[in-house]
């Protein structure tokens, strides 16, 4: 028995969301008195690989097969599915991001296994299998159990701390029997973003909403996420206004975030605005109605106008860095 964690590599390296999932998978693993299996799909370096190990991975497993070139998400599924059955993996752990959320429904059917979707915890218990999950958009929190063979779990980005430990890992090449005609997927055309933070990768996000009133006035929002190495991000009705691209829209219908730090500037804090940042783990709010909805769920608020407060703020981090 094992406990199975599939990381993502993007261009052959990892990212801190896999280090997390490894982190994570470990943690449940002694939980359960086993060891966590990490896989790595594509062409990826044993030096890249290795890392893996110093999170906990027992054994890595690197699967590069022709017919996995392109993300198919029932290829993937087929592969992990296979792979979870070769090493006896009775949880298996995946993001809860695109790829993720695309896969382990798919999983669930090919191994008959319940899925603990968006968990941002360790399991509250093994025996019965019970996870800690937000409920209705974030407003609650639930005790899911699982009672399955095989157990599903997508883990929230942002929600379990990294821990390094001592490598002790091997790496193995891994077979699968993918049938090449299951791949439907074909790639036309790729399009990188370059020179700028990935809302889905940053750890700070600064936000603004229509109390920003313009478009001329995000300057000093773009200053303060400058400075503070963050990534910019806007409610719904400000990217439907043109004032900013579609692709800063966070939210239920946009993209959903959980940074460590997240500025809500000039948002009232709608359901469906939070449904998608709920899980920040600070959330500063910055709104000139002090009922606003997003005091409510902010750790940190300031009611005043954005023109005014963010100066400010913009000079107070200045003078911190300067320090």
């Amino acid at each position: 028995m094992s406990v199975l964690v599939f990381t993502e590599n993007w261009d052959g390296k990892f990212k801190k969301l896999s280090f997390e999932l490894v982190s994570y998978a470990s943690k449940v693993a002694e939980m359960l008195g086993t060891t966590a299996t990490a896989l790595s799909i594509g062409n990826v370096a044993d030096d890249e690989l290795t890392k893996l190990g110093n999170y906990g991975a027992k054994k890595i497993i690197n699967l590069n097969n022709d017919a996995l070139k392109t993300l198919d998400s029932q290829a993937y599924t087929a592969a992990i599915a296979e792979m979870a059955q070769k090493e006896d993996a009775k949880v298996i752990v995946v993001a809860n991001n695109n790829m993720g959320k695309s896969i382990a429904p798919r999983l669930s059917v090919r191994l008959k296994a319940a899925i603990g979707s968006g968990v941002s915890k360790l399991p509250v218990s093994t025996e019965p299998f019970v996870v800690y999950k937000r409920a209705y958009s974030g407003n609650s929190f639930a005790n899911v159990a699982l009672k399955t063979e095989v157990k599903i779990l997508t883990l929230m980005q942002n929600s379990f701390d990294i821990v390094e430990t001592s490598n002790e890992a091997t790496i193995e090449a891994g077979s699968v029997s993918i049938d090449g005609a299951m791949v439907k997927t074909q790639v036309k055309d790729v399009q990188k973003q370059t020179g700028k933070l990935l809302l889905t990768d940053a750890e700070i996000v600064v936000s603004g909403g229509r109390g920003m009133k313009s478009p001329d006035n995000w300057a000093p929002l773009q200053e303060l996420a400058d400075l503070l190495g963050a990534a910019t991000a806007c409610s719904r009705p400000v990217s439907d206004e043109g004032w900013r691209p579609h692709e800063e829209h966070t939210g239920q219908t946009g993209k959903i975030v959980a940074p460590n730090l997240y500025f809500a500037i000039g948002i009232s804090g709608a359901t469906q605005h939070l449904a998608g940042v709920s899980a920040s783990k600070y959330i500063v709010a910055i709104n000139t109605d002090k009922d606003a909805p997003i005091f409510e769920a902010a750790q940190y608020g300031i009611v005043g106008d954005a023109a005014k407060v963010l100066p400010k703020l913009v000079e107070a981090v200045k003078e911190a860095k300067a320090k």
